[in-house]
Protein backbone atom coordinates (compact mmCIF):
# COMPACT_ATOMS: atom_id res chain seq x y z
CA UNK A 1 0.00 0.00 0.00
CA UNK A 2 1.11 3.28 -0.99
CA UNK A 3 0.34 6.11 1.43
CA UNK A 4 0.44 8.89 -0.92
CA UNK A 5 -2.61 10.15 -1.49
CA UNK A 6 -4.35 7.67 0.95
CA UNK A 7 -7.17 8.43 3.38
CA UNK A 8 -6.01 7.10 7.12
CA UNK A 9 -7.77 7.40 10.29
CA UNK A 10 -5.68 5.98 13.17
CA UNK A 11 -7.29 5.60 16.90
CA UNK A 12 -5.29 6.04 20.01
CA UNK A 13 -3.73 8.84 17.45
CA UNK A 14 -2.94 11.49 20.04
CA UNK A 15 0.15 10.51 21.48
CA UNK A 16 2.64 7.34 21.37
CA UNK A 17 2.65 5.20 18.18
CA UNK A 18 -1.01 6.67 17.04
CA UNK A 19 0.85 10.85 16.70
CA UNK A 20 4.21 8.97 15.02
CA UNK A 21 1.70 7.55 12.20
CA UNK A 22 0.08 10.48 11.69
CA UNK A 23 3.51 12.43 11.39
CA UNK A 24 4.53 9.78 9.05
CA UNK A 25 1.37 9.04 7.14
CA UNK A 26 1.21 13.12 6.60
CA UNK A 27 4.92 13.11 5.58
CA UNK A 28 4.00 10.36 2.56
CA UNK A 29 1.40 12.74 1.53
CA UNK A 30 -2.17 11.24 3.02
CA UNK A 31 -4.78 12.88 1.29
CA UNK A 32 -6.01 12.60 4.56
CA UNK A 33 -5.31 11.65 8.48
CA UNK A 34 -7.70 11.37 11.11
CA UNK A 35 -6.66 11.05 15.11
CA UNK A 36 -9.10 10.06 17.19
CA UNK A 37 -8.39 9.93 21.28
CA UNK A 38 -10.10 10.79 24.68
CA UNK A 39 -6.82 12.91 25.39
CA UNK A 40 -7.87 16.41 24.45
CA UNK A 41 -4.55 18.03 24.54
CA UNK A 42 -2.32 15.11 22.80
CA UNK A 43 -5.12 15.54 19.74
CA UNK A 44 -4.69 19.18 19.70
CA UNK A 45 -1.01 18.67 19.84
CA UNK A 46 -1.15 16.42 16.75
CA UNK A 47 -3.49 18.01 14.90
CA UNK A 48 -1.33 21.55 15.34
CA UNK A 49 2.09 19.50 14.18
CA UNK A 50 1.02 17.38 11.24
CA UNK A 51 -2.82 19.11 9.92
CA UNK A 52 -4.58 16.05 11.03
CA UNK A 53 -8.13 16.13 12.12
CA UNK A 54 -9.06 15.45 15.40
CA UNK A 55 -12.14 13.73 16.87
CA UNK A 56 -12.56 13.04 20.24
CA UNK A 57 -13.34 9.05 20.22
CA UNK A 58 -13.87 6.49 23.21
CA UNK A 59 -13.44 3.58 21.57
CA UNK A 60 -15.25 1.49 24.11
CA UNK A 61 -18.29 2.68 22.69
CA UNK A 62 -18.88 1.21 19.14
CA UNK A 63 -21.72 3.97 18.59
CA UNK A 64 -18.44 6.28 18.57
CA UNK A 65 -16.66 4.39 16.17
CA UNK A 66 -19.05 4.51 13.79
CA UNK A 67 -19.54 8.24 14.03
CA UNK A 68 -15.83 8.80 13.86
CA UNK A 69 -15.78 6.64 10.53
CA UNK A 70 -18.94 8.26 9.14
CA UNK A 71 -17.15 11.69 10.10
CA UNK A 72 -13.69 10.67 8.18
CA UNK A 73 -16.11 9.55 5.13
CA UNK A 74 -17.76 12.68 5.24
CA UNK A 75 -14.76 14.77 5.25
CA UNK A 76 -12.32 12.59 3.12
CA UNK A 77 -13.75 9.84 1.20
CA UNK A 78 -13.83 6.45 1.72
CA UNK A 79 -11.25 5.03 4.50
CA UNK A 80 -8.24 3.31 2.45
CA UNK A 81 -6.45 2.67 5.83
CA UNK A 82 -7.87 2.19 9.27
CA UNK A 83 -5.31 1.79 12.63
CA UNK A 84 -7.02 0.32 15.04
CA UNK A 85 -3.64 1.59 17.65
CA UNK A 86 -5.56 2.78 20.88
CA UNK A 87 -4.50 0.17 23.91
CA UNK A 88 -3.93 0.23 27.92
CA UNK A 89 -2.37 -2.16 30.05
CA UNK A 90 -3.29 -3.10 33.89
CA UNK A 91 -0.92 -4.95 35.23
CA UNK A 92 -1.74 -8.09 37.46
CA UNK A 93 -3.12 -11.47 36.91
CA UNK A 94 -5.91 -13.57 37.32
CA UNK A 95 -7.10 -11.70 40.49
CA UNK A 96 -7.51 -8.56 38.23
CA UNK A 97 -11.06 -7.67 39.03
CA UNK A 98 -14.01 -7.83 36.26
CA UNK A 99 -14.46 -4.65 35.45
CA UNK A 100 -10.68 -4.22 34.50
CA UNK A 101 -10.96 -7.21 32.39
CA UNK A 102 -13.85 -5.87 30.65
CA UNK A 103 -11.96 -2.40 30.51
CA UNK A 104 -9.11 -4.01 28.59
CA UNK A 105 -11.19 -6.14 26.63
CA UNK A 106 -13.50 -3.22 25.28
CA UNK A 107 -10.28 -0.71 24.53
CA UNK A 108 -7.72 -3.65 23.27
CA UNK A 109 -9.77 -6.17 21.09
CA UNK A 110 -13.67 -4.85 21.00
CA UNK A 111 -12.69 -1.36 19.27
CA UNK A 112 -10.83 -4.01 17.06
CA UNK A 113 -14.01 -5.91 16.44
CA UNK A 114 -16.49 -2.89 15.87
CA UNK A 115 -14.06 -0.67 13.81
CA UNK A 116 -14.19 -4.15 11.41
CA UNK A 117 -17.81 -4.84 11.85
CA UNK A 118 -18.09 -1.28 10.26
CA UNK A 119 -15.80 -1.14 7.57
CA UNK A 120 -15.19 -4.57 6.35
CA UNK A 121 -18.91 -4.39 4.22
CA UNK A 122 -17.88 -0.88 2.73
CA UNK A 123 -14.45 -1.76 2.26
CA UNK A 124 -15.76 -4.58 0.20
CA UNK A 125 -18.52 -2.98 -1.67
CA UNK A 126 -16.00 -0.34 -2.82
CA UNK A 127 -13.37 -3.20 -3.53
CA UNK A 128 -10.84 -3.29 -0.95
CA UNK A 129 -9.26 -1.45 1.57
CA UNK A 130 -6.61 -2.21 4.86
CA UNK A 131 -6.98 -2.83 8.81
CA UNK A 132 -3.63 -2.31 10.43
CA UNK A 133 -4.32 -3.73 13.79
CA UNK A 134 -1.79 -2.17 16.76
CA UNK A 135 -1.57 -5.46 18.95
CA UNK A 136 2.00 -6.41 20.35
CA UNK A 137 4.81 -9.13 20.67
CA UNK A 138 2.73 -10.39 24.28
CA UNK A 139 0.06 -11.18 20.99
CA UNK A 140 2.72 -13.66 19.92
CA UNK A 141 4.54 -14.29 22.84
CA UNK A 142 3.18 -13.42 26.05
CA UNK A 143 3.00 -10.06 28.34
CA UNK A 144 4.91 -11.18 31.77
CA UNK A 145 2.80 -9.39 34.69
CA UNK A 146 -0.24 -8.32 33.12
CA UNK A 147 -2.71 -11.50 32.00
CA UNK A 148 -5.57 -8.56 30.69
CA UNK A 149 -2.63 -7.06 28.19
CA UNK A 150 -1.55 -10.94 27.04
CA UNK A 151 -4.85 -12.41 26.79
CA UNK A 152 -6.38 -9.48 24.83
CA UNK A 153 -3.34 -8.59 22.73
CA UNK A 154 -3.39 -12.51 21.39
CA UNK A 155 -7.17 -12.15 20.74
CA UNK A 156 -6.56 -9.21 18.43
CA UNK A 157 -3.76 -11.37 16.63
CA UNK A 158 -6.49 -14.21 16.21
CA UNK A 159 -8.95 -11.73 15.26
CA UNK A 160 -6.47 -10.29 12.19
CA UNK A 161 -5.51 -13.86 11.53
CA UNK A 162 -10.13 -13.95 10.94
CA UNK A 163 -10.21 -11.31 8.92
CA UNK A 164 -6.94 -11.74 7.09
CA UNK A 165 -8.22 -15.56 6.07
CA UNK A 166 -11.75 -14.54 5.46
CA UNK A 167 -12.23 -11.07 3.43
CA UNK A 168 -8.50 -11.66 1.98
CA UNK A 169 -9.95 -12.65 -1.59
CA UNK A 170 -12.48 -9.80 -1.69
CA UNK A 171 -10.02 -7.08 -1.72
CA UNK A 172 -9.39 -6.08 2.92
CA UNK A 173 -5.98 -6.25 3.49
CA UNK A 174 -4.44 -6.51 6.75
CA UNK A 175 -1.42 -6.17 9.14
CA UNK A 176 -1.11 -6.62 12.81
CA UNK A 177 1.84 -4.85 14.52
CA UNK A 178 3.75 -6.04 17.02
CA UNK A 179 6.69 -4.66 18.61
CA UNK A 180 7.96 -4.94 22.28
CA UNK A 181 8.48 -1.94 24.41
CA UNK A 182 8.07 1.21 22.94
CA UNK A 183 8.71 5.18 24.77
CA UNK A 184 5.39 5.94 25.12
CA UNK A 185 2.82 6.45 28.26
CA UNK A 186 2.16 3.06 28.66
CA UNK A 187 5.76 1.94 28.84
CA UNK A 188 6.45 5.46 31.06
CA UNK A 189 6.14 3.54 34.52
CA UNK A 190 8.42 0.87 33.98
CA UNK A 191 12.48 1.45 33.56
CA UNK A 192 13.94 0.60 30.26
CA UNK A 193 10.28 -0.55 29.25
CA UNK A 194 10.80 -3.59 31.95
CA UNK A 195 10.54 -7.41 30.69
CA UNK A 196 9.61 -6.30 27.07
CA UNK A 197 12.52 -3.89 27.08
CA UNK A 198 14.91 -6.98 26.91
CA UNK A 199 15.85 -6.20 23.48
CA UNK A 200 15.69 -2.22 23.61
CA UNK A 201 13.36 0.14 23.81
CA UNK A 202 11.92 1.64 20.39
CA UNK A 203 11.34 5.39 20.14
CA UNK A 204 7.18 5.95 18.53
CA UNK A 205 9.23 7.18 15.08
CA UNK A 206 11.09 4.05 14.61
CA UNK A 207 7.90 1.94 14.71
CA UNK A 208 6.31 4.45 12.13
CA UNK A 209 8.96 3.58 10.38
CA UNK A 210 8.40 -0.71 10.07
CA UNK A 211 4.50 0.36 9.90
CA UNK A 212 5.14 2.48 6.94
CA UNK A 213 7.77 -0.40 5.18
CA UNK A 214 5.23 -3.39 6.24
CA UNK A 215 2.25 -1.83 4.70
CA UNK A 216 4.53 -0.77 1.39
CA UNK A 217 5.35 -4.89 1.35
CA UNK A 218 1.97 -5.27 2.47
CA UNK A 219 3.31 -7.98 5.28
CA UNK A 220 0.78 -9.08 7.85
CA UNK A 221 3.25 -9.31 11.09
CA UNK A 222 5.10 -5.53 11.18
CA UNK A 223 7.80 -6.52 14.04
CA UNK A 224 9.71 -3.55 14.66
CA UNK A 225 11.48 -5.92 17.13
CA UNK A 226 13.28 -8.56 14.42
CA UNK A 227 13.89 -10.43 17.81
CA UNK A 228 10.23 -11.54 18.10
CA UNK A 229 10.00 -13.90 15.20
CA UNK A 230 12.69 -16.15 16.40
CA UNK A 231 11.28 -16.19 19.66
CA UNK A 232 7.79 -17.17 18.33
CA UNK A 233 9.51 -19.51 15.91
CA UNK A 234 10.97 -21.09 18.93
CA UNK A 235 7.51 -21.31 20.89
CA UNK A 236 6.15 -23.26 17.94
CA UNK A 237 9.21 -25.67 17.87
CA UNK A 238 9.05 -26.55 21.66
CA UNK A 239 6.39 -25.21 23.39
CA UNK A 240 7.29 -27.02 27.11
CA UNK A 241 10.65 -25.40 26.71
CA UNK A 242 9.68 -21.97 25.77
CA UNK A 243 7.15 -21.97 28.69
CA UNK A 244 10.11 -22.82 31.19
CA UNK A 245 12.29 -20.08 29.10
CA UNK A 246 9.78 -17.65 30.14
CA UNK A 247 9.31 -18.44 33.65
CA UNK A 248 13.60 -17.94 33.79
CA UNK A 249 12.74 -15.05 32.64
CA UNK A 250 10.27 -13.59 34.67
CA UNK A 251 12.09 -14.56 37.62
CA UNK A 252 14.79 -12.15 36.48
CA UNK A 253 11.93 -9.40 36.86
CA UNK A 254 9.47 -10.84 39.12
CA UNK A 255 11.71 -12.21 41.54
Amino acid sequence: MKLSGAHCVITGGGNGIGAALARRFTAEGARGVVVADVDDAGLEAVATATGARPVWCDVTKPGEITALIDDAETTFGPIDLFCSNAGIIVPGGIETPADEWQRCIDVNLMAHVWAAQELVPRMIGRGGGYLLHTASAAGLLTQIGSVTYSVTKHAVVSLAEFLAITYGDQGVKVSVLCPQAVRTNMTAFVEDGGVAGVDGMLEPDDVADAVVNGLDTERFLILPHPQVLEYFRRKGSDYDRWLAGMRRLQARFEP
